[in-house]
């Protein structure tokens, strides 16, 4: 989907971007081949084209940064696929739901091949060093609550990552609400110990913890593991929806 955008180039917007798709042209390839079908300004097909030949540069040269900052935050998952072997699924568990009132328990992060939980007063400080490793995060509702409780305890990490908020996109093809009724909805299934485990429930786990309770915290990292292994799942299983969705919008 990156090699068919244009939106992250100045001074070209959707109505623009759908434009080109409306004539049959998908790819950064075909605009170069086929731009004279086009009925734009030829000063805005030179901008066009100056974009492609940055946008392919960036590319080869995995410049995530670029992305990041030049696509808007709601369209980040359209890198997915260029940067996918750098990525990193991202989730938290905390002790309350304000970053200014409560506090991190537990971390989880996960490559696609190998899931890794961060455990407060035990190791939670490594992700300073983990997290800026990846090119690309994937979180549910990221935006709104895990990466600002991050950055709010650990304000050294940049995130200048492209990062996709699956809540948005999974929004936009119809599937709406909380994670596990998302999972649900897709078939997506839990262990029998996590089934009807909420956010809720991660707190109390880590309080048990708190007082003792070691099979508590157990409990709460498979939990978590889920969470961040499931979000790989569920973007492997809408990803080309979310394509189909946006090539709809010039029909």
């Amino acid at each position: 989907m990156l090699t068919s955008t244009y939106i992250h180039m100045p001074r070209i917007g959707t109505t623009v971007e759908k434009r080109i798709w409306s004539n049959g042209i998908r790819t950064w390839d075909e605009f170069m081949a086929r731009r004279d079908e086009l009925l734009i300004s030829p000063a805005k097909k030179d901008m066009i084209m100056t974009g492609i030949r940055e946008s392919v540069e960036r590319l080869e040269s995995r410049d995530f940064e670029f992305f990041a900052s030049s696509l808007p935050k709601a369209e980040h998952w359209r890198a997915f696929r260029e940067f996918s072997d750098k990525v990193a699924y991202v989730d938290i568990e905390t002790t309350g739901l304000s970053p200014s009132s409560s506090s991190i328990t537990v971390v989880g992060i996960y490559d696609g091949k190998e899931a890794k939980t961060f455990v407060k007063g035990i190791d939670m400080d490594d992700i300073v060093d983990i997290l800026p490793e990846y090119e690309f995060l994937v979180t549910f509702n990221g935006a709104r609550f895990d990466l600002p409780f991050i950055k709010r305890e650990y304000p050294e990490i940049e995130f200048n990552q492209l990062h996709a908020d699956l809540m948005y996109p999974l929004r936009r093809i119809g599937l709406t609400g909380g994670l596990k009724k998302i999972e649900c909805e897709l078939g997506i299934s839990r262990a029998e110990e996590t089934v009807g485990i909420s956010g809720f429930d991660a707190v109390r786990l880590w309080y048990q913890y708190e007082r003792g309770d070691e099979d508590a915290l157990d409990l709460l990292l498979k939990y978590n593991c889920e969470d961040i292994v499931n979000l790989k799942t569920i973007i492997d299983l809408t990803l080309s929806r979310f394509i189909d969705d946006k090539f709809s919008e010039c029909i």
